[in-house]
């Protein structure tokens, strides 16, 4: 049995106002307002770490050659030069890329021969330059490339230094091309002239770089 007072409080709830469809939105809007809020807050370490789980970084070793693939002149050459005065490998590998219209016409230089022309000026002897591939269009073709040299002159180990964001797709697609080879590399990640992996997002090149990058390793993986 339901006394007087117990009545009273039922028909209390049933008769308590419910809040109109316009109010509901204001407070849905509300709570979007405050998880947006909360992101732009913590947006630097988000971004960050999305960098940094993208990003791979092995240890340098002492190797048999240093390979530098097509494009980044501005860094990769020069990393790869450092490389060799510092004694981590004894030769440095040139991708012979797919040469340019341009480059027939002789207006521009092919990247092939501009590459060789920063080495020799940073000090790699022209006898420890190896051209490797032959018209060579893309990261899965500069793997194939490495795997050729490689079993004709017995390499083990290969650094390959390029751009941050590169460095996912590189060792995915070089791990799967030179896998049963007794071939390994190893990725050296390199901050790109324009950001770092704290300011990437802040910069346009940056966000481009992130989102070509993702776009071709999503290819990469349903290609090969």
């Amino acid at each position: 049995m339901i006394d007087g007072s117990s009545s009273e409080r039922l028909r209390g709830l049933r008769t308590a106002p419910r809040l109109s469809r316009k109010t509901k939105w204001v407070v849905r809007f509300g709570y979007i307002l405050g998880i947006a809020g909360l992101i732009y807050l913590l947006r630097a370490p988000l971004l960050v770490g999305i960098a940094e789980t993208w990003v791979v970084r092995q240890n340098i070793e002492k190797a048999d050659a240093i390979m530098l693939l097509g494009g980044g002149l501005q860094t990769r050459t020069f990393e790869a030069a450092r490389l060799y005065q510092q004694g981590f490998a004894p030769r440095v590998l040139i991708v012979d890329v797919k040469r340019e219209p341009t480059d027939d016409l002789e207006v521009t230089v092919p990247q092939r021969d501009l590459m060789k022309r920063v080495l020799l000026k940073e000090a790699v002897p022209e006898e420890a330059i190896i051209i490797v591939g032959n018209n060579v269009s893309s990261t899965f073709e500069e793997a194939v490339a490495l795997r050729v040299w490689a079993q004709a002159s017995g390499a083990h180990k290969v650094i390959v230094p390029t751009e941050l964001f590169h460095t996912r797709r590189v060792y995915w697609v070089f791990h799967k091309v030179l896998k049963g080879t007794g071939t390994e590399i190893r990725v050296r990640a390199l901050n790109p002239l324009e950001y770092t992996k704290l300011n990437w997002w802040q910069c346009e090149q940056g966000l481009v770089d992130f989102q070509r990058e993702a776009t071709k390793f999503a290819y990469y993986l349903m290609r090969y």
